[in-house]
């Protein structure tokens, strides 16, 4: 793909200075770039490559003021860096703009395939599948009986949809993903074995979703496992049966939510947030990497974060410690205060 600076500059709004006619055919770092790629800069940090940059074209704000001559042709606008998002978006969709039905693939005679679909070789659809417009299914990806996809679905290659899922408009979910595996459902025994709990439920995802690569969602026992609209999750989560994330939350990777947890919305997790089943959380939590949640988060909009590994009696006493410290600390001090006055008063004496 080829675009002259003339092309950019009137794709963006911006005003060129230097020839519009040079050709760039690639997106590159300003100290990294090459002949014929285009390049940005934001930030004045890095203003002093800008005048040694082997870039073809660069986007500048307006309001740089530039103090050694430059070879590469400026594209001036009001937001260098939410222009070059922008390219990077247009970029992207230009690269994964494939259509048509490679072969080998399985495709149901009982599916339902929409308009403008792309198919990868050694994708499968299953029996009743619905698949709808402007869907791109990589290869190796499976679609198994009765899912339904909305529009604008993009299944990167090996993701795993099971059957019965539903999966809303404008989603996005990455190489080795699995949508509606078994929850983790099991019964004890009097002999100390387990037996299996049969998972029927399934999971529903909303609309402008992305979840990360190999990243699993476990179906409902009964019910759905839901995923709410606007949610973003990272690589390598697990998200246990019958949980529920609440629109336009953010989860990092190696989180692990288990079963029956409700997530409000717009929460925040880092990594390695480990959360135990059957409590909620309240919107606009932020929970800081590696927190430990083990009750339900009932106050909006409170940061958390912290967890220690020990014996778990111990762990018991200290945590009822812990909530005792901010008055041990008050008794601490109303003490050394006591202190400090009878010894003062014994230098008076002697």
């Amino acid at each position: 793909m080829q675009f002259t600076a003339q092309d950019i500059g009137l794709m963006l709004n911006g005003s060129i200075e230097g020839d519009p006619t040079v050709t760039i055919s690639k997106l590159a770092k300003i100290e990294e770039a090459s002949a014929g790629a285009l390049s940005f800069l934001a930030n004045p940090k890095y203003e002093q490559f800008l005048y040694h940059t082997q870039a073809s074209v660069v986007i500048v704000n307006n309001s740089l003021v530039l103090t050694e001559p430059v070879k590469a042709t400026l594209i001036r606008v009001e937001n260098a860096y939410s222009a070059f998002s922008v390219l990077l978006e247009k970029y992207n969709t230009l690269k994964l703009n494939k259509t048509g039905i490679e072969q080998p693939s399985f495709i149901n005679p009982s599916a339902v395939i929409g308009q403008n679909a792309y198919i990868g070789a050694f994708a499968y659809i299953g029996t009743e599948a619905k698949v709808g417009n402007n869907c791109k299914i990589y290869p190796n990806s499976y679609v198994g009986d009765n899912v339904i996809l909305g529009d604008n679905v993009t299944l990167f290659a090996g993701a795993k949809i099971y059957a019965d899922c539903v999966v809303g408009n404008n989603v996005i979910i990455h190489a080795g993903a699995v949508i509606g595996s078994d929850g983790f459902g099991f019964a004890p025994t009097a002999t100390g074995t387990y037996n299996k709990i049969s998972q029927i439920g399934n999971v529903v995802i909303e609309d402008d979703v992305e979840i990360g690569a190999n990243t699993t969602i476990d179906r409902a026992t009964m019910g759905s496992t839901v995923i709410h609209k606007g949610v973003k999750l990272d690589n390598l989560i697990q998200i246990a049966h019958n949980a529920e994330v609440g629109a336009n939350t953010v989860i990092a990777a190696q989180t692990g939510i288990s079963g029956s947890t409700k997530i409000g919305e717009n929460v925040i997790m880092g990594g390695q947030v480990g959360v135990v089943g059957h409590i909620s959380i309240a919107k606009g939590t932020q929970i800081q990497a590696q927190t430990g949640v083990n009750k339900s988060i009932e106050e909006e909009g409170k940061k958390w974060g912290g967890v220690l590994v020990q014996p778990y009696q111990g762990f018991l006493r200290s945590q009822l410690i812990v909530h005792q410290l901010p008055e041990l600390k008050k008794r601490i001090d109303e003490l050394e205060k006591t202190i400090a006055e009878l010894r003062n008063k014994q230098e008076i004496i002697h």
